[in-house]
């Protein structure tokens, strides 16, 4: 059966051409970086922090579906585990952040006497930082070791009996640590990315990126999915009811994400509190708050009354390109809370000076890379857990009406 759900030998082709872009736009960011350090790691950092958050994603949405279960579940578990496999990658690409720490973060040079070290001390020093990322690395790592070996041995089981014990330890396993995964997401993206403005903070910060980065990772999902539904062996498997169910559950995600970050902004306003409200004042200078208003219309809005429509949720193509579009919100939801924070001289730059062509090798040098990483995993095992219990079912599910 494992040889009847191989990927299409095209994807090969995809690979290359992701290679050679990624190649090229590395080395024009690299050229580019030579002459401005800061600009350079900032936009290799919004590289990472989206790419990343589609490996990262993966692993959440992978435990959110053992779970749940259904059959949705079934033809994503896949491609998501390809995803989370991509860690390896996305450390690497990582590595240049951490090497380059005293270039981009504004904390490390901090006077002694500022508030922000006096409080917080060696915790926000470029050790502790780097030894703090590893370790979410290595929990990240864990969590992906685990449920695609258990996912690897269920493909190898002698029958259903032997399968079934292993889809129960992974669905054991992802109640705890999906607590564990959230915690370790939020100390993650508070160093990654709000530590970028030393003097703010947001408790609800983690929920901003646990939310996005599963959005992320569901979008690009039936991205791919979609391109493989019309060829074999997916042909077999993808129905209209498949493609349904992922779309109810991106637009939830769509509607959690517009939510959390409501419930910020309204906290951080009723609060009224310097400290806090310096972030949005910022963001609402004449270009960032465009980009804001933007995000309100176009992250939220628009995907919101499209993915109400049944029929198109049910449409394979029309579902990719609600998500590719949603994938570019992400982005740009990604630059808006990169780019206004101060830089190292103490500046908060309007629009206009911010946006460099930077942000566009950066983030395409990191893509090309990771794509290429990610194909590979994707093609390494067949395309369906061929041995699960429920792929018949979900299988038929699918293609009922």
């Amino acid at each position: 059966m494992a040889e009847n759900y191989q990927a299409p030998a095209d994807l090969n082709r995809i690979r290359t051409i992701a290679l050679g872009v990624g190649g090229i736009s590395l080395i024009v960011w690299a050229a580019g970086t030579y002459f401005n350090v800061e600009q350079g790691l900032r936009s290799w950092l919004l590289g990472f922090i989206f790419w990343g958050g589609l490996s990262i994603g993966g692993i959440g949405i992978l435990m959110l579906q053992y779970l749940t279960g259904g059959a949705w579940g079934v033809v994503i578990r896949r491609t998501v585990e390809a995803a989370s496999r991509t860690l390896p990658i996305v450390f690497l690409i990582w590595l240049p952040l951490a090497f380059g720490a005293t270039y981009m973060y504004r904390w490390a040079h901090l006077p002694p006497d500022d508030f922000t070290v006096l409080q917080r001390g060696d915790f926000l020093s470029p050790m502790w930082w780097a030894a703090r990322s590893v370790i979410y690395f290595v929990v990240f790592g864990t969590l992906v070791y685990l449920l695609n070996n258990w996912s690897a041995r269920q493909d190898r089981s002698a029958d259903h009996e032997e399968a079934a014990k292993w889809l129960g330890k992974a669905t054991k396993f992802s109640g705890p640590a999906m607590v564990i995964y959230v915690i370790f997401v939020t100390f993650a993206s508070v160093d990654w990315v709000m530590s970028l403005d030393p003097h703010w903070f947001s408790t609800i910060w983690g929920l901003l990126f646990t939310a996005g980065w599963g959005l992320s990772s569901l979008c690009f999902s039936i991205v791919i999915l979609a391109f493989l539904s019309d060829r074999a062996p997916m042909n077999r498997v993808l129905g209209k009811r498949h493609f349904h169910d992922i779309g109810k559950l991106i637009l939830a995600l769509v509607m959690i994400w517009a939510y959390f970050n409501f419930s910020q902004l309204l906290i951080i306003f009723s609060g009224n509190i310097p400290e806090e409200t310096v972030w949005y004042i910022t963001r609402m200078t004449t270009g960032w708050f465009a980009v804001g208003i933007g995000l309100i219309l176009f992250h939220f809005a628009f995907p919101f009354l499209f993915l109400l429509k049944q029929d198109w949720k049910k449409n394979a193509k029309m579902l990719a390109s609600i998500s590719i579009f949603i994938l570019f919100m992400r982005l740009v939801d990604m630059f808006y809370l990169i780019s206004p924070n101060p830089r190292i001289d103490g500046s908060n730059l309007i629009l206009s000076a911010s946006f460099s062509w930077l942000d566009i090798a950066g983030t395409v040098a990191v893509g090309g890379i990771w794509l290429w990483y990610f194909l590979g995993r994707l093609m390494s095992r067949p395309l369906v857990p061929v041995m699960d219990p429920f792929l018949e079912n979900a299988i038929e599910h699918g293609h009922g009406h």
